[in-house]
């Protein structure tokens, strides 16, 4: 009869609406508006991603998690909202962990979530499927990085990454999913009251007003005055602000290569052709968003002269002042907020530089332009890059909507200099670290944040880190152009391995067509041997929108080792035995 009751009683309650998991993760991503995932699926969040795709949520499988991580983390540099990346434990943990490395180093916002082995397991080193303490090996590697471990701590979770990926400098962060934590059930309605809004999750950070002034005061004193624009720049979306700055000040300016397009690159004040001139002869340097790192060669040594340096240095992070060189004026703020106070400081008489200084670099710009054209005409076949990237600047010159990827050595060093952009944040390429395989990734992630055309231009080596994704492009159907510079090999393809018959190092299959890889996904494969047909067949691509990839046949001659970075490969000093 207890039995009895107890049943009845049972039936007769209110039936209790529960959520797990699964639903929390979920809900708590669309209310944060991160509505987009890329990934890989397999265990333990393979039914996660289907629940996540029938919630309404956009998610994009690819072939190896390195790349969707490349995808989230441009997405975050396109957005300003953290781009999401979804891996398995373990293996494809680390695989997505170069992916927010990267994103770190190049303070782009995005949130690796992966699924991971037990605690109780891992803890104790029983060997779990993929068991693998995830968080310890991440936290070096990003900017924050936190776990979960209950339902009820899915919304702040969350929470906290998002803020911690998108506040003060952008970074990548981690969050650390154990497969337990999907199933675990709680009531709803003390699930829903746990989700987490983030209200202003990236504050503005206003400069002091006595930074902006000694800022001022110190680049008011210029007799050379010099302006480069960072990637950090193009990521603070203010363009109308920094644009009047530049043009207020009268300054050259030079952009770095994620920074092209803020201004056009065509503009009478732009000195990228002029890049050796202003770098080594300026007096006043301001920093908008730009480390002194590699990039510019830290800021000393031949490449900046012998005319002595003061830097006004313009950026959300104070550790980055004095990096390399003494900053003369620190200004720490965003950058949106930096460039407004800067402005209104300016008034509205602010003096023209030095006449003689403009008309120097005007002139060195012009007579490099000059010398460059002849070389950019060129219908030679086999093709060099010149004559390839020659039809490429005029494709982007009539498309300027379009987004460009860029990557490899020669490729990249050649194309940043060559193809001139017009609009921010067009130019997508490799960033701080110089990493390669950020190819299909970045093309995936700004075809889909975007909705534009995406162009992405690869060296032979580059591609081959991420060519798999091309199956990706065609299953989704993306308005994707990928152009591949095939000169046979890394650098160029003519090395010879004089000890054996093994094929050198840097040396590919000659001849390879990787036009026929795409074809075989439904994908249109055009191999182009002249710049006549790589611009017909490029055309006809950006026109159509259909996922289509150009084996550009490149001169295994052209080109030379590393590009312009060779002298970052250590030569040995022993001579040849």
């Amino acid at each position: 009869m207890a039995d009895a009751a107890v049943k009845i009683a049972d039936a007769a309650a209110p039936e209790q609406e529960l959520t797990d998991g699964f639903h929390l993760i979920i809900d708590a991503l669309k209310l944060n508006g991160l509505t987009t995932i890329y990934g890989v699926p397999g265990i333990p969040i393979t039914d996660f991603g289907r629940m996540a795709q029938a919630a309404g949520i956009r998610v994009l499988s690819f072939r190896h998690e390195q790349n969707a991580g490349y995808a989230a983390s441009i997405a975050g540099f396109l957005t300003k909202k953290p781009g999401v990346c979804l891996t398995v434990s373990a293996p494809g943990f680390l695989n997505g962990l170069t992916a927010l490395a990267h994103a770190t180093t190049n303070c782009f916002p995005m949130i690796l979530l992966s699924g991971s082995s037990e605690r109780e397991i891992v803890d104790l080193q029983q060997g779990d499927y993929e068991e693998m303490d995830q968080l310890a090996i991440a936290k070096p590697l990003c900017k924050a990085a936190f776990r979960v471990l209950h339902a009820a701590d899915i919304g702040i979770g969350l929470a906290r990454a998002i803020r911690a990926a998108v506040s003060g400098r952008p970074g990548g962060v981690y969050l650390d999913l154990p497969a337990k934590l999907f199933g675990q059930v709680i009531d709803a309605q003390a699930g829903r009251k746990s989700l987490v809004k983030v209200i202003d999750a990236a504050p503005a950070q206003i400069p002091a007003p006595a930074a902006v002034k000694r800022a001022l005061d110190v680049f008011k004193s210029a007799k050379r005055p010099l302006i480069i624009l960072g990637k950090g720049a193009a990521y603070a979306q203010a363009d109308d602000a920094i644009r009047a700055l530049v043009e207020k000040s009268g300054a050259p300016f030079l952009p770095m290569s994620m920074a092209k397009g803020l201004l056009p690159d065509t503009h009478p004040q732009c000195a990228g052709a002029a890049r050796s001139t202003v770098l080594k002869d300026s007096d006043v340097v301001m920093l908008i968003g730009a480390r002194l790192n590699w990039l510019l060669s830290h800021g000393k040594g031949k490449a900046w002269g012998e005319a002595p340096k003061k830097f006004v240095q313009i950026d959300i992070e104070p550790k980055e002042m004095d990096s390399n060189v003494e900053i003369a004026a620190p200004v720490v703020g965003d950058i949106g907020s930096a460039v407004s106070a800067l402005l209104d400081g300016m008034g509205a008489a602010w003096p023209a530089p030095p006449a003689d200084w403009t008309k120097t670099v005007t002139s060195k710009r012009d007579e490099n332009v000059a010398k460059m054209a002849p070389r950019l005409m060129n219908n030679n076949s086999p093709m060099d890059y010149h004559g390839a990237l020659g039809v490429l600047r005029t494709i982007v010159k009539e498309r300027p909507d379009a987004i460009l990827v860029n990557e490899g050595a020669n490729t990249l060093d050649l194309a940043r200099g060559i193809i001139d952009m017009y609009q921010p944040r067009k130019r997508l390429d490799v960033g701080t670290w110089g990493i390669m395989g950020i190819g299909m990734g970045y093309a995936i992630g700004a075809a889909i944040e975007t909705g534009k055309p995406v162009l992405a231009v690869e060296g032979d080596s580059a591609f081959g880190f991420s060519g798999m994704e091309i199956e990706t492009i065609c299953r989704y159907k993306l308005p994707v152009c990928v152009v591949i510079f095939n000169n046979d090999g890394i650098y160029r393809g003519t090395d010879v391995n004089s000890a054996g018959a093994d094929p050198a190092t840097t040396v590919f299959v000659k001849g390879s067509r990787y036009d026929k890889m795409i074809e075989a996904f439904g994908g249109v494969g055009v191999n182009a041997t002249s710049p006549d047909e790589l611009k017909r067949a490029v055309n006809a691509a950006m026109d159509s929108g259909k996922p289509t990839l150009i084996n550009a046949a490149i001169d295994p001659g052209a080109g030379s080792e590393s590009g312009r970075i060779g002298n970052l490969n250590p030569q040995s000093k022993l001579g040849k035995k």
